[in-house]
């Protein structure tokens, strides 16, 4: 082992690796906790990553899409749990960056010189969504079908530029085998080639930087700071929440299966109720509200200026609340994050209830 150790130390260059880890460390405080879940969104990732692999195996685009989910889910041997797993893990993806990043806006993990690792994520998190919204339509069942139609309306809506792009990831006028093709290379490849070398910049930023810490642990002197090592302390904490998590979706794919419904067929309405995945709910909900308000084209419009604007004014949050001196900017910056997870949460709620 020691001459395998010098040999790696020698020939890659380990030895400076080793070093840096070894005097690394992470705040200690009571915030400390929600450090762990960028890593959780990376442990998901990989999951997707490799359950993905061996679904592909199996996985045939094009019209036998559905008969090959249904092979999959039914006859190869713990399919129906690989694919159970793939799709779990992904809303325990999105939940967990969704909730990486609101810690790491509310803990003003954003200012200098931290804004390429918050632009970074931002562009990760709308790749993820992606890859969310390409992969549902993959099995081509009805609740598939149907609920990638009505989420086809969002990006159709757009003033100008919005028909060509519904167009486009449709293959067509209406959903069917050629909109499953281009799914699945979007979602297999495209989005893998611009997702990771994006991850492995955000990975770079936040090694390079460390973590921040938040404005109420940068108050206090240097000599009451408290850290952890990274190396071993931090990283077996990391490793424990990984496993923790590789549990609860294991649990719960096991326990509620992800179910396979009836086959896509186009000439048949619609079943009610359906609606979009989660993470599109409070988009459709407010659209759906517009609608009413403003009937027609004008109510899709204002919705997608509102959803335009505010994602622009999310991303440049690091240029407008960077002074640590000011506090009134940033109280603001605070009020405003409470605000759009209020309005997330509302809509996405009246969405399921009410809608």
């Amino acid at each position: 082992m020691k001459r395998l150790q010098a040999f790696l130390v020698d020939r890659i260059g380990l030895s400076d690796s080793v070093a840096y880890l070894q005097k690394k460390t992470v705040p200690v405080h009571n915030q400390t906790f929600w450090y762990y879940w960028g890593g959780i969104s990376l442990f998901c990732f990989l999951i997707q990553v490799v359950t993905g692999v061996l679904l592909m195996i199996y996985y045939r685009p094009g019209p036998e899409s559905y008969e090959s989910v249904r092979q999959i889910t039914n006859e190869i041997h713990f399919g129906w749990l690989i694919r159970s797993v793939h799709n779990w893990s992904a809303t325990a993806f999105l939940v967990s960056v969704f909730v990486h990043m609101f810690s790491v806006f509310f803990m003003k993990a954003y200012r200098r010189p931290r804004e390429v690792g918050w632009w970074s994520g931002i562009l990760l998190l709308l790749l993820g969504l992606t890859f969310g919204f390409s992969g549902y339509l993959l099995p081509m069942d009805e609740l598939a079908y149907f609920a990638t139609k009505v989420g086809l309306e969002i990006p159709n809506s757009i003033p100008l530029i919005g028909p060509p792009i519904a167009n486009l990831l449709r293959g067509g006028l209406e959903v069917g085998e050629y909109t499953v093709q281009r799914f699945f290379a979007l979602h297999a490849v495209i989005l893998p080639l611009l997702y990771l070398p994006l991850l492995m910049l955000h990975l770079w930023m936040v090694q390079k930087h460390g973590n921040a810490l938040p404005p109420s642990e940068e108050q206090k002197p240097l000599e009451k700071r408290r850290a952890m090592p990274f190396f071993p302390n931090f990283l077996a904490k990391d490793l424990a929440m990984w496993l923790i998590t590789l549990n609860v979706i294991a649990l719960i794919a096991a326990l509620f299966p992800w179910q396979l419904g009836p086959p896509a067929d186009p000439l048949t309405p619609a079943p009610e109720g359906i609606k979009p995945e989660w993470y599109f709910m409070s988009s459709f909900s407010t659209l759906k509200i517009l609608g009413n308000i403003f009937p027609g084209a004008t109510g899709e419009a204002i919705g997608m200026t509102l959803f335009t604007l505010g994602l622009v004014l999310w991303t440049l949050i690091p240029l407008f609340d960077n002074d640590r001196a000011n506090g009134r900017r940033s109280r603001r910056v605070t009020y405003f994050g409470i605000f759009v997870i209020t309005v997330l949460l509302v809509t996405t709620f009246w969405g399921y209830f009410k809608a």
